[in-house]
């Protein structure tokens, strides 16, 4: 099949494919408010209708929250499987948007043309990123180069609570070769990549408990433990004087990067320099021995998130606490195992307790991280045909956080999931004024019809 009609056909067709879009983020599909749900069921449907336009057998499938959207298309080859979600974040606070959030519109800045909006990057527009090649395809060939199906969710944004039920009930069906996941972004807004880790979490909230109640520091200073004291030094022994992380065990499922993707990310020129004065620091913290972009993507962290303890009010109360807490998470890598993590990290702040203190953790959950093996020929093919269309050549690349659906693809269906993504660094998603350069949405177009034709190969 040709290629490079489709391509122009997507060119062509840019101007009606953008109007869909902006259909698509006229639906306020916000997930985490009731208030919304039957504009949650009102853009499944819309997705649903959109599908059988392309000759899917689609559907809207009922969960105990928003609905799902799966659809097929029969074809030779592999099968692929596409995930996004249709749901958005709310608008607050909505006094800061400089268009209303639900009007979406074709903007001129400086930088280029950008679809306004919520929802435009994160992750509707994302999404018709995929359909619109999938329709460029059949509008060309009369069929699509492979055999596709569609997964759209619609609670992404509130904690996908009914996506592993539904996933493990439906596991026949949504079950193909690779799955692919628009969620992701260029890398500093200018190379294509392909996510192939992402760290998991492990969440902790420990309070350390000593006296019977707040004490008088005049009287009991010096001779009572301060709670505040003992909770810092357990804080403080996490990690040692280079920056790594003490717990017994803790590396000992970290893999050390493939010689391949080292030298990719040293061609990347990272500026980590930059990317700390962007926030106002300079001097890289963590494991002295990793650079920066290591320690971002593929070695594992211990971060506080929060401490509180004794009085913080105004003025100045002279106490000793009766008790001190922390919010603490890990990041994890490789195999490393949350429940693992968990027991030695319990471990430890037992063993730093004095006589007389207790502990409790109120919460400890995690899960693990994910990685992807560029062993399957499929990468390569997606990174060449990236390559092909944009100035940069494409990149594997590591992700900080957590994605959690591609964990399930792998967990739940045994398929490994390609993360490819056209967001930039300034799009703004989950926050006020969010946008998509059009030119995201135009190459995101022409990038998945040139994947879907090497994978068909």
């Amino acid at each position: 099949m040709s290629l490079d009609a489709v391509l122009a056909k997507i060119d062509d067709d840019l101007p009606n494919a953008t109007e869909r879009l902006l259909n698509l983020l006229r639906i306020p599909s916000v997930s985490t408010d009731p208030a919304f749900k039957r504009d949650c069921d009102d853009a499944a449907d819309w997705l649903v209708a959109d599908l059988k336009m392309l000759g899917a057998d689609a559907s809207k499938r009922l969960t105990p929250g928003h609905p799902m959207v799966v659809g097929h298309i029969d074809g030779d080859g592999p099968h692929v499987m596409f995930y996004g979600h249709y749901d958005v974040q709310p608008v607050d606070p909505l006094d800061l948007w400089d268009t209303p959030p639900f009007e979406p519109a074709i903007e001129d800045t400086p930088a280029g043309k950008v679809i306004s909006g919520r929802g435009s990057s994160d992750d509707k527009g994302q999404l018709m990123t995929f359909v619109e090649a999938c329709r460029a395809w059949k509008d060309v060939h009369g069929s699509l180069p492979c055999k596709i199906s569609f997964f759209f969710e619609g609670e992404e944004e509130s904690g996908s609570p009914s996506l592993v039920p539904f996933m493990v009930k439906n596991a026949e069906e949504l079950k193909s070769d690779i799955a692919l996941i628009c969620d992701t972004g260029l890398f500093e807004s200018k190379v294509p990549s392909i996510v192939t880790m992402l760290r998991g979490l492990v969440a902790e909230e420990i309070i350390v408990k000593g006296p019977d109640r707040d004490l008088h520091s005049g009287m009991y200073g010096g001779v009572a433990m301060n709670p505040i004291r003992v909770l810092s030094n357990i804080i403080t022994g996490l990690h040692d004087g280079t920056g790594r992380i003490t717990l017994p065990g803790f590396y000992d499922a970290v893999p050390e990067l493939a010689d391949e993707i080292r030298a990719q990310w040293q061609g990347l020129g990272f500026d980590h320099a930059k990317f700390l004065g962007d926030v106002g620091l300079s001097v890289p913290a963590g494991e002295q021995d990793r650079t920066p972009l290591e320690m971002i993507w593929s070695r594992p962290t211990c971060d506080v998130n929060g401490i509180w303890g004794g009085y913080a009010g105004d003025g100045f109360k002279t106490v000793l606490p009766a008790e001190a807490g922390a919010k603490i998470s890990f990041r994890l890598v490789g195999q490393q195992d949350p429940d693992a993590i968990h027991e030695a990290f319990e471990t430890y702040v037992r063993s730093c307790l004095p006589e007389d203190y207790t502990v409790e953790f109120p919460l400890g959950k995690g899960s693990k991280a994910s990685q992807m093996s560029i062993k399957d020929p499929a990468f390569e093919k997606a990174r060449k045909a990236l390559s092909d269309e944009w100035p940069n050549p494409a990149a594997y690349v590591g992700c900080g956080g957590s994605i959690p659906i591609a964990g399930h693809f792998k967990d739940i269906l045994g398929v490994d999931a390609m993360l490819i993504g056209f967001g930039k660094d300034d799009d703004q998603i989950h926050s006020p004024n969010e946008k998509y350069d059009l030119e995201s949405f135009h190459k995101g177009i022409r990038s998945w019809a040139r994947i879907l034709d090497a994978l068909s190969a």
